[in-house]
């Protein structure tokens, strides 16, 4: 059944749209689909349909979007069972779902959850990892300027510095950094894998995971993953063996995906926009980096799928009513292209001041791991300036392909030369 909402239209005479399939299709790989700016104008809570067949609606302007994913009321917990929408076509509803073992599952004290792992992603322990993370990228640009032109930098690049830090963050071995990756995908599907494929990949996650934590216990080392097993076999069980299996899981999948495909999109953002003016700007002065990573986490327009919300009693967003019982898929990418907030939001800014925008979500369950990804980032665009100042696409923009079937956005790969 579709969802029915009561939205007075942004414009006379102008009305919300029956439905959308939703996630939209952009005209390019690094462009924003064209639904994002007609529904902030006309629909800001406009009806979609997801890949599941099941109704929801979305949410695409900045100050709904900080409203919604800040109130306390709207659960990240998506129960079919209790009406919400399945994401993914299946049974369980893909990542968001409350699947038993849900690496993302969000358990009843999440504040305490959060107060505790925020302990081990302080600014301390992050600027202590730059020199390791810096060695990396300078290790994996050596195996590019070894290897043939033209070179694709998503593979020798942007998803195996991630994956490293999250090896070197977790205690694992560099070597199944493969593993992870195939992991990561099926936790992410949307239509990518059956539902026979995923709870294969899950169960085989969730062994690997168990047994890596029991040898932390056994022979722990200075990793996170060491000092948060020290947490959960602590006297007043400040986290438990489920909670530290989840969080162990959770943060391989969000701490290496997201990041890895956000490499590639902000160095091919910084190429190609008005000629590459960016880039040479960085070039000219690489003191500029923090805000061009800042700039092109807001640009991004390939960032997936959204943060979902379910809504468990009537409320009012935007001048709307939305009853109880809806799901709400808050775009977080859209609402960065807002201009009420945003002035010329379509143009790369190295200048934009201040840049509020909120890709690592807002509130309670904004990112932990932001300030990591900030630095990986950082060192990504400090590296590739320093060793490959000449760095350019091989391929036109338009040849780009995106990565689909997944609820992260990026790139399948990013052809490059020097």
């Amino acid at each position: 059944m579709e969802l029915e909402i009561d939205m007075a239209p942004a414009e006379p005479g102008r009305t919300c749209p029956v439905a959308h399939d939703y996630p939209f299709t952009a005209p390019a790989p690094l462009d924003p689909p064209a639904e994002w700016a007609e529904l902030r104008e006309t629909c800001p809570v406009a009806d979609i349909r997801l890949p599941s067949g099941d109704s929801a609606l979305l949410a695409s302007r900045y100050e709904d979007v900080k409203t919604l994913l800040a109130d306390p009321r709207w659960t990240r917990q998506l129960d079919p069972a209790q009406g919400a929408a399945r994401v993914s076509a299946q049974e369980d509803g893909g990542v968001f779902g409350m699947r038993e073992g849900n690496a993302l599952l969000q358990w009843q004290d999440h504040a305490r959850w959060r107060r505790l792992l925020s302990r081990s992603f302080t600014a301390k322990r992050v600027n202590a990892m730059r020199p390791q993370i810096e060695k990396f990228a300078n290790e994996l640009v050596d195996g590019m300027e070894a290897g043939d032109r033209p070179a694709d930098l998503a593979s020798a690049f942007s998803f195996p510095l991630p994956v490293r830090v999250i090896c070197e963050l977790l205690g694992a071995p560099h070597e199944d950094r493969e593993r992870f990756a195939g992991w990561s995908d099926a936790m992410l599907s949307m239509t990518r894998l059956t539902q026979e494929e995923t709870a294969e990949a899950l169960a085989d996650f969730t062994g690997y995971m168990r047994a890596h934590i029991e040898r932390k216990r056994a022979e722990p080392g200075d990793d996170l993953l060491s000092e948060l097993t020290t947490i959960s076999d602590s006297d007043d069980g400040r986290l438990s063996s489920e909670e530290l299996l989840q969080t162990a899981m959770g943060l391989l999948i969000s701490g290496y995906e997201t990041t890895a495909n956000m490499i590639s999109k902000m160095v091919a953002l910084l190429l190609t926009h008005d000629g590459g003016a960016a880039w040479d700007a960085l070039l000219a002065d690489r003191g500029r980096i923090p805000a061009a990573v800042e700039e092109t986490l807001r640009m991004d327009a390939n960032s997936g799928f959204g943060l979902p919300r379910f809504v468990s009693e009537d409320t009012e967003v935007a001048g709307g009513a939305i009853p109880a019982g809806s799901t709400v898929v808050n775009n977080l990418a859209a609402a960065n292209r807002d201009a009420s907030v945003f002035p010329d939001p379509d143009r790369l800014d190295l200048d934009r001041t201040p840049n509020r925008h909120i890709t690592f979500g807002v509130g309670a369950h904004s990112c932990v791991g932001q300030a990591l990804a900030r630095a990986e980032l950082q060192i990504s665009l400090d590296v590739l300036t320093d060793r490959m100042p000449h760095l350019r696409l091989a391929v036109p923009p338009e040849r780009l392909e995106r990565r689909t079937g997944l609820v992260v956005g990026g790139l399948v790969g990013l052809p490059v030369t020097w």
